[in-house]
């Protein structure tokens, strides 16, 4: 675990470093943005959070709403889940670019309304490249405090993504993307230790503010760590995940 962490600490540093100074070559730019106000609504038949179901397997509801100012963010985002009758989560950030990297650095808030005990904090630095149709992406999410249960956490991501050209049957527009990470606990004891993650799936765009997404959840969580993490035994389990999602 000590060497992982050092793994993990190390990529971290990079990601951050190579984040800031972009956003100080760019701060300038500001200036010449304007603010801009979109949301989105989804609607799927379970809520997976680094392949974990956070509602028992339910369906879900979700809505996010998002302000941006040049390189600058800032969203709200609600969904049900099986912790509390409603999480909501906050985040703020930066979104530079530099030398053909698009970078991403913010500070995300997960709360649960009357459940205060398991609010926490992740720091999310990433980065990602664009050749031409494919995007390959590396982040990681760590928290002081993961889920208020007292240990530290670093979630580690690589992602791929690739969009078609052209349209499928005339209506769809069709990409493919995947993650593999790795949850890492400081304390083993606590929410069922480290465990490995993935998820692959299609989305299909239409209607301009449209798209739906037939998306592969997996871990290798054994049944009993993955009760101490989610409340049940089987939340970790493989499944195919659909949702439809609008944007406006």
């Amino acid at each position: 675990m000590a060497r992982c962490s050092r793994e993990v600490g190390v990529i971290k540093s990079i990601v951050l470093g190579a984040v800031l100074a972009a956003g100080l070559a760019t701060a300038a730019q500001a200036g010449d943005n304007k603010l801009a106000l979109t949301g989105s609504a989804l609607i799927g038949t379970d809520y997976m959070f680094r392949s974990v179901s956070n509602t028992g397997q339910e369906p879900t509801a979700q809505v996010e709403f998002d302000a941006t100012y040049g390189m600058f963010y800032a969203y709200i985002w609600g969904s049900n889940t099986v912790f509390a009758n409603v999480e909501l989560d906050y985040g703020i950030g930066i979104t530079p670019k530099w030398a053909g990297i698009d970078f991403n650095i913010a500070g995300l808030a997960y709360t649960y309304p009357g459940v205060a005990a398991f609010d926490y904090f992740e720091l999310r630095t990433s980065a990602a490249h664009t050749f031409d149709k494919l995007t390959l992406s590396i982040g990681n999410w760590w928290s002081p405090d993961n889920f208020g249960v007292g240990t530290q956490s670093d979630a580690v991501e690589f992602g791929a993504a690739y969009a078609f050209s052209g349209k499928l049957f005339n209506f769809f527009t069709p990409s493919i993307s995947g993650v593999v990470g790795e949850q890492f606990y400081d304390d083993q004891q606590v929410l069922g230790g480290d465990f490995t993650y993935w998820n692959v799936g299609l989305t299909l765009g239409f209607l301009d503010h449209w798209s739906a997404d037939v998306r592969y959840w997996d871990t290798d969580y054994s049944d009993a760590n993955c009760f101490t993490n989610s409340g049940a035994r089987n939340n970790c389990d493989a499944r195919v995940v659909g949702a439809i999602k609008a944007t406006f």
